[in-house]
């Protein structure tokens, strides 16, 4: 970040001006307190959240690094991880180890996948595959540990291409990946189709349950249709699972999981040339927060599975809620079959990043995606009391769309504009243009984007899509 224009203090401040400089610093953040917040926030609740606080506290100062020096630490990951694997029914010989974050936990599988096939094959150029709608994780592991990575298509029904990803297969092949769900659309990828593909060609499966892992198998009690995820197939080698999303834990929390000890050694570094000892880590991290260890060992003790099957009863019947409206409000509609608590919808009537707008002026934070262009939702306990208000707000956006506005028509002028200079400029005057959107020029943030969002739809080169975000990124780490 840029902090140029400030400098460090001379003098500390009293304790009542920092504390009231934190309370007016959140007044423009997302409002998730009043359920507004479809991600990044999953609120357990008032009883669950004093629970956390408590036994956050109590460990404020610990450090996960060395569980010699705080073996209550080591307690509560080890407990977290089996308690986890219970509920992905993993046998007696399925291990882990609690990360930071979803991302965190798939950099530790993809280390591990590939320190693996070294170790089978030392001459092996490393490649994976994965569907589109995988997390872009797999691409930053990909990136970070210089595996090559395959994007394999999505069937019409936005799950994985099984048959695609089996013309890809060759002999540096070293990890399949599939989703349960997938974010973008929600829906669980066929995995049992690549569990079975990955015991036939011999190569590793890890299954992406960040998102569904810590309430797919409540769904599956409430008697929702769910297909095996987890351990049941017996190609599965590794899983990921959030439990600062559905698990209802303070952020960062995940827990990475492997059908044996020899494969989750392949994610740990050791190194025992420093002067200063040996150095080793299980995980990406070093030292590690006690805190969030032990608020995650308090949130699964407290809640069990009798509080885990309310929530996700509470949850599914919002989503049935919104499906059901939704199939109501002419011009749009959810995509897919989602099994769970992640949707999305569009529309092939109306400008769906318009709708978004006229949402986000209402103070709803709902994310935008592409290909095809949508709205997405991560339902979690915290919305279920304003689901009404929200489905409201989506109607009234969706009768404001069939008449004129002026915000309409910017939006579809600039797609206009850029599919025209698209045509009669150079590529390399469009990417100067292009190369200037994006940079912040005033404090603040955008109240509309559905102009920047189509633009960028109707570009052909991705690369000035790149730099647009770079910028956008760049913009966003500067101060005020």
């Amino acid at each position: 970040m840029s902090y140029q224009k400030k400098k460090f203090p001379e003098r500390g401040l009293p304790k009542d001006v920092i504390e009231s400089a934190l309370h007016d610093a959140r007044h423009k953040d997302a409002r998730w307190q009043e359920g507004k917040t479809f991600s990044m926030v999953f609120y357990p609740g008032e009883d669950v959240a004093r629970v956390q606080e408590e036994a956050y506290r109590a460990f404020f100062f610990e450090n996960g690094l060395n569980p010699s020096a705080f073996p209550s630490l080591r307690k509560f990951e080890t407990e977290v991880v089996a308690m986890s694997a219970d509920l992905m029914h993993g046998g007696s010989e399925v291990v882990g180890n609690m990360t930071s974050g979803g991302t965190e936990s798939i950099l530790c599988a993809v280390k591990a996948a590939k320190e693996w096939a070294f170790q089978e094959n030392q001459n092996i150029q490393p490649e994976m595959i994965v569907p589109l709608s995988a997390h872009p994780a797999f691409d930053k592991a990909a990136n970070y540990f210089g595996i090559k990575i395959h994007h394999t298509p999505l069937r019409d029904d936005y799950r994985a291409d099984v048959e695609e990803i089996k013309k890809l297969i060759n002999k540096n092949t070293i990890l399949l990946v599939g989703s349960a769900p997938a974010y973008p659309h929600g829906v669980i990828d066929p995995l049992e189709e690549l569990s079975t593909l990955a015991l036939e060609k011999n190569i590793l499966l890890h299954v992406d349950a960040c998102v569904g892992g810590y309430i797919l198998p409540f769904v599956e009690k409430l008697g929702y249709p769910v297909p095996k995820f987890d351990f049941r197939l017996p190609g599965v080698t590794s899983l990921s699972m959030d439990l600062h999303k559905y698990g209802y834990v303070t952020k960062g929390a995940s827990v990475v999981l492997y059908i044996n000890s020899d494969l989750r050694k392949m994610q740990y570094f050791v190194y025992t040339g420093w002067p200063g000892g040996i150095y080793a880590s299980p995980s990406i991290a070093g030292s590690r927060s006690g805190g969030v260890l032990a608020a995650a060992w308090a949130t699964l003790n407290y809640l069990g599975a009798e509080g885990y099957l309310k929530m996700a009863k509470a949850v599914m019947d919002a989503v049935q809620k919104i499906k059901d409206r939704v199939n109501t409000i002419e011009g749009i509609r959810i995509i897919s079959n989602p099994e769970a608590s992640v949707l999305a919808f569009t529309s092939h009537r109306h400008d769906i990043f318009n709708i978004g707008d006229e949402l986000s002026l209402k103070g709803w934070h709902i994310d935008r995606q592409q290909n095809p262009a949508s709205l997405h939702l991560t339902v979690s306990y915290g919305n279920t009391p304003y689901i009404d208000a929200f489905l409201d707000d989506l109607e009234a956006a969706v009768r404001k769309m069939k008449r004129p506005n002026i915000h309409k028509f910017t939006s579809r002028a600039t797609i206009r504009l850029v599919r025209t200079a698209s045509k009669i400029l150079s590529p390399r005057a469009v990417s100067r243009i292009t190369s200037r959107f994006g940079k912040r020029k005033k404090k603040g943030f955008p109240k509309r984007t559905a102009a920047m969002y189509g633009m960028m739809a109707a570009l052909p080169n991705k690369g000035d899509i790149k730099q647009i975000v770079l910028n956008m990124l760049d913009g966003l780490n500067k101060m005020d």
